[in-house]
């Protein structure tokens, strides 16, 4: 494997959540965004409010897992030429199809710009439901939208980060409102978390266990002055948990700062899933991959009994398709939805084989969607960080 291949030091400005490092003065505009979008969250925001009144205490509502049965999925619709540039067209295809082959199985809603609504719905098809009220500056709906929460008897809220472009980093104004104002299009109270994070950043198993790496949430660009208590009280009380497992990450590397859900996964309630890398990758993010696994075979959850976890092995960057530099070859960033996982293939077939195996034995009765996504694999990232869950309450 090359290693410049995992560590994105040459990608196309403007274009690579992974090698965003190498966009000359992008660190600089989005700080500029600051005073335009309010910057990070404010005093109140951080201690934790809710729009009805409430405040972030014990409330009974925690974060289901992912396997939970879903009412919905939430996207967004990229058409943004100034972030995606000459791969917006591909990134579009991407995402439709992710969509319309979520929709075989679940009801699927896409956030798109009132000017874009009519190419958003000629893309994906009639079975996805795409709206015009909720304006979005790109695609990355699991780190712009509404967390939601369940309390087990039919309650449900929405929980907001308080996005503030992964650091400033990237055009976030509406991005910034997508959490609130989807929680409002739903009628559901809406809660501002006491902390500066994404979706992507944080696994949950809904038994008390949270999983993140602090490269991406103990970073002086979303939580300056917090210390890891503090987070971790925050985390839990927005989550329903009680513990973190805390892995040590790779900060400036990616725009994310490198982001849970695209190595480490909950399966269940302490059960979880790693991406392996092959024994000679021996890169930052390989690396990463094997600490993570490491630290989490090691760890106990929030029951107190220990942690069984799995591998899914990763691609042969040599085998794969895609030769962008800034390429993001996880199958671990799956998606799940009622009855079906949906991963990503790469082109290495021995490698995308093995995968299909891995999820059908990991969740047994749902099939197995494995889709070309390239283009937004070359932007970054994966399915399950273009998508958002909502849980049936």
């Amino acid at each position: 494997m090359n290693d410049q291949l995992r560590s994105g030091q040459a990608a196309t400005a403007g274009v690579g959540r992974r090698g965003f490092l190498a966009a000359a003065g992008l660190a600089a505009a989005g700080a500029a965004l600051t005073v335009a979008t309010g910057g990070p969250a404010s005093a109140g925001q951080r201690r934790g409010t809710a729009t009805d009144g409430r405040t972030l205490t014990a409330t009974g509502l925690v974060v289901p897992i992912d396997t939970a049965r879903h009412a919905r999925t939430w996207m967004a619709w990229p058409d943004s030429s100034t972030i995606w540039r000459s791969k917006l067209a591909g990134v579009q295809s991407n995402i439709a199809l992710i969509a319309k082959t979520i929709a075989k199985y679940e009801p699927v809603t896409m956030l798109a710009n009132p000017a874009s609504v009519s190419k958003a719905r000629s893309m994906c098809g009639a079975a996805v439901t795409v709206i015009g009220d909720i304006p979005v500056d790109d695609c990355w709906m699991r780190d712009t939208g509404p967390v939601f929460r369940t309390d087990g008897a039919g309650g449900f809220d929405a929980v907001g980060f308080n996005f503030n472009g992964w650091g400033n980093r990237q055009t976030h104004a509406n991005d910034a409102l997508v959490a609130r104002r989807v929680a409002a299009y739903l009628g559901v109270p809406f809660t501002a978390a006491g902390l500066v994070t994404e979706g992507g950043a944080v696994e949950t198993d809904a038994a008390g266990t949270l999983m993140a790496t602090r490269s991406s949430i103990l970073n002086g660009n979303r939580n300056p002055g917090m210390s890891q208590a503090q987070v971790e009280a925050a985390l839990c009380t927005a989550y329903g948990a009680t513990k973190v497992i805390w892995f040590p990450g790779i900060a400036g590397q990616d725009i994310t700062d490198d982001h849970v859900d695209a190595t480490s996964r909950f399966v269940g309630g302490g059960t979880a899933v790693v991406q392996a890398p092959l024994a000679g990758d021996t890169d930052v993010w390989s690396n990463d991959e094997r600490q993570q696994y490491q630290i989490l075979s090691a760890a106990t959850g929030g029951q107190g009994t220990p942690i069984s976890v799995s591998r899914i092995q990763g691609p042969d960057y040599n085998l794969i398709r895609s030769t962008n530099p800034s390429f993001v070859g996880s199958y671990a960033n799956y998606y799940l939805c009622n009855g079906a996982v949906i991963s990503a293939q790469f082109g290495d077939t021995k490698a995308d084989a093995a995968a299909r195996t891995t999820l059908a034995r990991l969740f047994p009765g749902r099939t197995v969607e494995q889709l070309n996504i390239d283009n937004l694999g070359a932007g970054g990232g994966g399915i399950h960080c273009v998508t958002q869950q909502q849980p049936v309450p």
